[in-house]
């Protein structure tokens, strides 16, 4: 049995609802890690099942370095104006826009890098490891691959305040909170120098 302590305490964590927060820590047997996992992945099975819906509302979030030489903006869309008048959405922005100031990506997603650049890494990459065996060159090229767009693409890198998830996943989570499709638009980071 869940006591409602427990069912408290999550909420606090993870700002879900009490229900899921229960059914979290039932599927988890009172571990407050797992049950944290648990409602990670929900949050994702979500993320994919609202994919498809129009996400034409948002924001523009911002974010300035204390210094005053790096400056960032951020278009975060979602389904309805509503959401995007929270503290929660409006919170998302500017981690993400803060995000954006520290780890410098190029593109949003890996769909959006344009091809010319992309066969020109896939060359470089094909290059690297063609004096290894062909049974292991597309694993490693692929391996490449997976840390190029982790260094290059926004929803690949590993989030700014908590590199156990990526920024693609931490949108997941936003999903499964707040219950509409979210994406990250455009992003434009300044830099003094």
């Amino acid at each position: 049995m869940t006591s409602i302590e427990d069912i408290k305490k999550l909420r606090e964590m993870t700002s879900v609802g009490v229900a899921d927060a229960k059914k979290a820590l039932e599927a988890s047997n009172g571990d407050f890690d797992k049950a944290k996992d648990w409602l990670r992945k929900k949050g994702l099975t979500k993320a994919v099942e609202k994919a498809d819906r129009d996400a034409r509302e948002g924001l523009v979030g911002s974010y300035i370095h204390q210094t005053g030489k790096i400056g960032v903006l951020v278009e975060i869309n979602c389904e309805t104006d509503f959401v995007a008048r929270t503290d929660d959405f409006k919170n998302f922005a500017h981690d993400i826009a803060m995000h954006i100031a520290a780890f410098d990506p190029e593109f949003v997603s890996s769909e959006d890098i344009d091809k010319k650049t992309l066969d020109k890494v896939k060359e470089e990459y094909a290059d690297e490891v063609k004096s290894k065996p062909a049974a292991v060159q597309e694993q490693i090229m692929k391996g490449k691959l997976e840390k190029y767009y982790s260094q290059v693409c926004l929803l690949n890198q590993p989030f700014i305040k908590d590199d156990s998830i990526t920024v693609g996943e931490l949108v997941g989570e936003m999903v499964g909170k707040l219950g509409e499709n979210i994406k990250i638009g455009k992003f434009s980071r300044i830099q003094i120098g």
